[in-house]
């Protein structure tokens, strides 16, 4: 029993002297690929939010093998690179990654151990590839589609945009569950950043709440709670700051002469085509909805009051109009912060704001369940 208990003591202090020696200035990379090719380089790249850079390279030896060790403070997204195949990790000092993969898989399939967080940024992986290629295959059939006929069809994209646009909001919600499941890890903050931030604004801003107090160290993490905060005042659910611009008479026009009323404000410009795509559908929500109390407001960010004016009259929008003719850098504009058009705030009588940035079918269905309500 007594050589047993020494054995015993033995393994704990050899456990304890290995952890020790762990490397804490730097984490560990070590690499194999299978099949090659004439590839001889891989290459590590660290990425946050919005850029990928190349921060070390490795060759590798005759049997496919390379190793990386690169210094890295804080938790963070990592890419390596072998010809055109990359292969997502998370990584931090301390950690001893072990990775595979087989260039021939046409899946593009590998293996990694040593990093749980890498193990649930693969995971995520899985479920932006599944829609992804959903989305594809049904892009490639709409241009196949299209391409017989000799030119772009309406009814055809008719078809095509529903399914497209429900296998987006399928995607959405299954990357909402794994954010879900994985607050307290880095990938599931990557995973979020993947959302569409117009369509999901209080679902970042929530999570942003959460996540403030974590990964304090990582720059692009602190970027978007920053961001998140800024934009959290003007989410849903928070009082529409009051502002006082200038009418298409010239007169002062104030969001607080709207105090009582339903009211969208509508930022929108010209020049601006997407907009002007909306803006028959606004003209027939309107036309429905203004004997029950919807108004509008719009809020240009025209510079020239005469292409303003002439597209008023073009797109018949027969609602107020004001502007500050500035551009994005209007003080209105500002106040809002309004980075891209279209964008529309909907208030509600006591001058909260109820929605924001709904267009098309999202409009049509908020203002059906808004005014149709039961009394």
């Amino acid at each position: 029993m007594k050589n047993r208990f020494i054995a015993y003591c033995s393994i704990v202090l050899l456990s304890a002297q290995i952890w020790s020696c762990k490397d804490k200035s730097a984490f560990t990379i070590s690499g194999s690929i299978t099949n090659p090719g004439s590839i001889k380089k891989v290459f590590l790249l660290a990425a946050d939010t919005s850029s990928v850079a190349v921060v070390d390279s490795a060759n590798l030896n005759d049997q496919g093998k390379f190793q990386f060790k690169h210094p890295g403070s804080y938790a963070n997204l990592y890419k390596i690179r072998a010809g055109t195949n990359v292969f997502d990790l998370i990584a931090k000092n301390g950690d001893a990654i072990d990775f595979s993969t087989n260039l021939t898989d046409s899946a593009h399939m590998y293996t990694i151990s040593g990093s749980d967080d890498s193990e649930k940024i693969k995971e995520f992986n899985k479920i932006n590839n599944v829609y992804g290629q959903k989305i594809n295959t049904l892009a490639a059939e709409y241009q196949t589609k299209a391409q017989s006929l000799g030119h772009e069809s309406d009814s055809l994209m008719n078809v095509y945009r529903p399914m497209i646009m429900k296998d987006l909001a399928d995607q959405s919600a299954e990357i909402l569950k794994f954010v879900n499941a994985n607050k307290t890890s880095l990938a599931g903050f990557y995973a979020i950043t993947e959302l569409d931030q117009n369509k999901y604004e209080q679902q970042l801003v929530n999570y942003a709440d959460e996540l403030k107090d974590n990964f304090k160290d990582n720059p692009a993490v602190q970027r978007f709670t920053k961001e998140m905060m800024e934009v959290k005042p003007l989410s849903v659910g928070h009082k529409a700051p009051d502002f006082t611009t200038t009418g298409l008479d010239g007169k002062p026009v104030k969001l607080s002469d709207y105090k009582g009323k339903y009211v969208l404000l509508d930022f929108w410009a010209s020049w601006c085509g997407p907009c002007r795509q909306e803006n028959p559908n606004v003209v027939k929500q309107y036309n429905i909805y203004k004997s029950k109390g919807l108004n509008i407001l719009g809020i240009s960010l025209d510079i020239d009051k005469d292409k303003w004016q002439q597209a008023i009259n073009q797109d018949k929008l027969g609602w107020s109009h004001a502007s500050d003719l500035k551009n994005f850098e209007g003080p209105t504009e500002r106040l809002y912060h309004i980075m891209a058009i279209p964008s529309n705030f909907m208030i509600d009588p006591q001058g909260n704001i109820i929605a924001k940035n709904i267009t098309g079918g999202d409009l049509e269905e908020f203002l059906n369940k808004t005014f149709n309500k039961p009394q």
